[in-house]
């Protein structure tokens, strides 16, 4: 991989320390070397830049990773985008990366063997995207709009589960939520008239949507 020499400098959001990081870099694999580009003031020291203003990290299940655990999941992370209508994950597939959700939403659903498909769920930044521990997935992912993704290996997600105890604890909160979701999903289908689905559907964008939203508000 060759870099750049256009280099740039940036300022560190507090204000502490000025560091410099190249402005591109030509060649395959240019995202995975800048998720390896390390942040070097008090606030952030040794965490990788493009994780620094990351929702993930912030909100997400990442916020429960070290320093040093966010450089080693990064040299195996990628960022993508994929267009409104592309399969992420397909039904009954191999898993070998999980996602973090940087932007975009996404639609999780079952499909019967005629064909017929139900939604099962939504997903939106920064959401987790994956089954840890199981080898095949259960269901179909599809980008319901434009989407980033920030994804890693699943083995190696999976190993930090077992060290670290407080991603463990992140995952099982945003699964609680996912399932408190899925129930309102099934009484807004099952019972509601067709303007009280569209009214409970556009409540549970607004609620993912809004940066203030704390997970207890977005579950609600």
């Amino acid at each position: 991989m060759r870099r750049s020499t256009d280099w740039s400098i940036r300022s560190s959001r507090h204000g502490v320390r000025r560091f410099r990081v190249p402005a591109c870099v030509a060649g395959e694999g240019r995202e995975h070397y800048r998720c390896s580009i390390v942040r070097e003031d008090i606030h952030t020291a040794g965490v990788p830049v493009l994780c620094v203003s990351c929702e993930a990290r912030h909100r997400g299940i990442c916020g429960a990773l070290s320093a040093g655990q966010l450089v080693d999941l990064a040299k195996s992370t990628k960022r993508h985008k994929a267009e409104a209508g592309k399969e992420l994950v397909g039904d009954s597939r191999s898993v070998e990366r999980f996602s973090n959700v940087l932007s975009g939403v996404v639609k999780l659903t079952k499909t019967l063997s005629d064909g017929r498909q139900q939604i099962v769920g939504l997903q939106f930044a920064p959401d987790f995207l994956g089954r840890p521990f199981q080898s095949e997935s259960t269901l179909s992912a599809e980008a319901a709009t434009d989407v980033e993704l920030c994804s890693f290996p699943r083995h190696a997600l999976e190993r930090m589960i077992k060290e670290q105890p407080d991603l463990e604890h992140r995952l099982l909160e945003q699964k609680l939520r996912e399932l408190d979701q899925a129930r309102d999903w099934m009484v807004a289908l099952g019972r509601k008239t067709a303007s009280e689905k569209i009214a409970s559907f556009l409540l549970m964008i607004a609620r993912n949507i809004d940066p203030a939203a704390g997970p207890e508000r977005r579950g609600a």
